[in-house]
């Protein structure tokens, strides 16, 4: 009876001072997780249920993920003047992503961002035909590509930043890709006003792999307004000129002289319509940037003068996709009323290049078993006075 007395005391003087293990370890994970909630989204015709997660930063920054093509839904940054706003393009109803996203608003792309001539290349001596879903050319991926998929979306739960934890397996003759692709990809939301985007990728046998995301950007926070007023900066000497279906020729063209020389900051407007062969191709600009440097380093900056934001692109991929929303029509509602028109948006889709896996002197896109694809790439806002 004494030695129950003894440890009923001990209890009791542990619970006094507040020294229950069991409570303390659970409180700083559930601090962590308050900047991470998870809703319902919407309901697939299939009846598949959409979750849709939403990251807070200490500034009240946010970012909404949805666990349907790892689309990035919303997310928002400060004006000069402290108000934060909604500045990515998306749709006004769930069913709009699910019914095929024409425009691949907010999506994780995969296998393969950006086009792949004739849909089909040749890997170790064997030719692969892969889905043929823009005029003779594979698009990201495929009409079934990564951006239609359902993701496995958790919360890392000790992350320093709030982190989403994504993953999905494309299975061996997926969209005619050879290959059992493991994909993980993390969001995370630094508390600097940055989205950091992490790739990583392991398959079973030999393929091509070429990740990116596909969120389209308008700092004016008005999704009515064009994208002509906004100033960009490329850290890029040459492009990739492009043949009528826009697949690459395989030139690398240095940009000085010519409306695609972003070197220093201009307007996106100032040169889009000049009298020029590639401009014509793209119905504007539709091309790959060829990065200067290596390893994560700036690569670009756009600027808004009316409302002071500021996003700067940070990566470790040898190229960029820079998009101006040429194939934007009007067809559906914007977030802020209007409809999503011509150039009211603007991409800029880190990656390898274009068609790599059929151009021999482009960065190669191939990947082996034993091998682990990786790349980072960092949206970061800020304001300029």
């Amino acid at each position: 009876m004494k030695k129950i007395s003894y440890n009923l005391i001990i209890v009791a003087l542990l619970s006094i001072f507040g020294c229950n293990k069991k409570e303390n370890n659970n409180q700083p994970q559930k601090e962590k997780m308050e900047n991470i909630q998870v809703s319902d989204y919407g309901v697939t015709a299939k009846g598949d249920s959409i979750k849709k997660f939403t990251l807070t930063n200490k500034n009240g920054m946010k970012v909404e993920v949805i666990n349907f093509g790892g689309i990035i839904t919303s997310l928002t940054a400060p004006d000069k003047n402290g108000k934060y706003e909604d500045i990515v393009l998306g749709f006004t109803k769930p069913e709009d992503y699910f019914n095929g996203n024409p425009y691949y608003f907010g999506a994780l792309i995969g296998r393969y961002g950006n086009r792949i001539a004739n849909a089909k290349f040749t890997l170790e001596g064997k030719i692969y035909d892969i889905d043929k879903n823009d005029g003779p050319n594979s698009l990201h991926g495929g009409k079934e590509g990564f951006h239609t998929k359902f993701w496995n979306i958790e919360p890392v739960k000790d992350a320093k930043f709030p982190t989403l934890k994504l993953t999905y397996i494309s299975e061996d003759g997926e969209e005619g890709y050879l290959g059992k692709l493991s994909t993980t990809v993390l969001y995370t939301l630094i508390d600097d006003n940055a989205l950091e985007i992490s790739y990583e990728a392991e398959t079973d046998k030999p393929t091509v792999v070429n990740l990116t995301q596909h969120s389209y950007f308008n700092l004016s926070g008005n999704f009515s307004k064009t994208i002509l007023d906004h100033e960009l900066q490329i850290n890029a000497d040459k492009f990739t000129p492009v043949n009528e279906t826009l697949i690459p020729t395989g030139e690398q063209k240095a940009v000085k002289g010519s409306p695609f020389d972003f070197t220093v900051s201009k307007a996106i407007g100032k040169d889009i319509n000049a009298e020029d062969d590639q401009l014509k191709k793209g119905k504007g600009y539709d091309h790959n940037w060829i990065l200067n440097g290596s390893g994560l380093r700036s690569i670009a900056k756009v600027y808004h003068p009316e409302s002071g934001r500021m996003m700067e692109v940070l990566t470790d991929e040898p190229g960029v996709q820079f998009y101006s929303g040429n194939f934007l029509d009007g067809k559906f509602d914007t977030k802020t009323g209007g409809k999503n028109e011509f150039r009211t948006g603007f991409c800029l889709e880190t990656q390898h290049f274009p068609d790599s896996p059929n151009q021999p002197s482009f960065p190669s896109t191939e990947l082996k078993p034993g091998q682990k694809y990786q790349s980072k790439t960092i949206y970061k806002f800020s304001v300029k006075k």
